[in-house]
């Protein structure tokens, strides 16, 4: 197995260092999303496997499109993690590390999952454990498929907030309160941290109000304030007409975007973001790599603005995803 390629970030480094001094059966990582959950997680489980502690990962997710996703994680980092092992194809693969699974399928049939993680000295890695609060039967499959694993490393973006009742199996908890109980994580790495860092980029929410006007069956032209409709009808019936692609709205918000968007590239020079971010702003690339033509129809494009010539410097290069 070869070492990541790049170096990891020093929150990666000080929770594993954390990790490695503690020797845990359970560990619970809260991260801000886009933090390098998944990377710290495989990055352990290659350490514990070349110290031969575990022989096996499982991890578990939320969504089946996840499964692909920590497999490629996975891959890279030379870590063969099964993604399309099903209920029904019975034992892991010889030629793999493990697998990658759903919540769904562990409740479907959590003793098969039991066995998969007993049958060898498993690390099982549960993503966004949360979830696992979704449904009453999920928690239920997870502790009873995983209790007896080697160990447990749990990940969350968010602490959580749950019901004494509806405890989320392997998470340690406070009460603030007589009625709900909040997750304690191990290590935790939050937003402003990542914000400080340049892990993460500045998320900036634009306010609107204004008034929704459309015509009913009637050919009556009816109008409603997005603030303030009235009645739940009419305020469904307004935020329709103000989202509706092939009206006036929507155009009008990517247009004020767009500016926006080019006005803090423009700054990154000055210095109102981090220089790391310099460059970094997905919502650009998202903007233009739909074209207005095939995401509002021909007839809508030109009520949208065109993507300006890239500066000089600009020339040829990506910015990051």
């Amino acid at each position: 197995m070869s070492n990541r390629k790049s170096p990891l970030r020093q929150w990666q480094q000080e929770a594993l260092a954390q990790y490695i001094e503690a020797n845990p059966k359970d560990y619970l990582v809260t991260a801000t999303p886009g933090a390098g959950k998944t990377t710290f997680a495989l990055t352990l489980a290659l350490h514990l496997m070349s110290k031969r502690a575990i022989d096996r990962v499982i991890v578990v997710v939320p969504t089946d499109h996840l499964r692909t996703q920590w497999a490629d994680a996975a891959s890279a980092m030379s870590l063969v993690l099964d993604p399309k092992l099903a209920n029904a194809d019975g034992p892991v693969r010889a030629d793999t590390s493990g697998y990658i699974t759903t919540y769904a399928q562990v409740a479907s049939h959590p003793m098969l999952h039991r066995a998969r993680a007993t049958a060898k000295r498993s690390l099982v890695i549960l993503d966004e454990i949360h979830h696992a609060g979704d449904s009453l039967s999920w928690g239920d499959a997870v502790q009873n498929a995983f209790s007896e694993a080697q160990r447990r490393l749990c990940l969350t973006g968010t602490p959580f907030r749950t019901k004494p009742e509806e405890r989320i199996p392997f998470v340690q908890y406070a009460a603030p309160s007589s009625d709900e109980i909040m997750s304690v994580a191990d290590y935790t790495y939050g937003y402003r941290e990542a914000l400080a860092d340049a892990v993460v980029r500045p998320v900036v929410f634009a306010a609107y109000s204004g008034t929704s006007r459309w015509m009913n069956s009637a050919g009556d032209v009816m109008s409603a304030s997005l603030s303030d409709a009235g009645t739940k009808r009419r305020e469904e019936t307004a935020w329709r007409t103000a989202l509706n692609p092939e009206g006036k709205w929507i155009p009008h918000v990517i247009a004020a975007a767009d500016r926006r968007i080019d006005q803090d590239q423009r700054n990154v020079g000055q210095c109102r973001w981090p220089a790391a971010l310099a460059g970094k702003n997905p919502a650009a690339d998202w903007l233009y790599a739909a074209r207005p033509a095939r995401r509002f129809g021909a007839d809508q494009a030109h009520r949208l603005p065109r993507r300006p010539d890239r500066r000089p410097e600009q020339q040829g290069k990506r910015p990051d995803a």
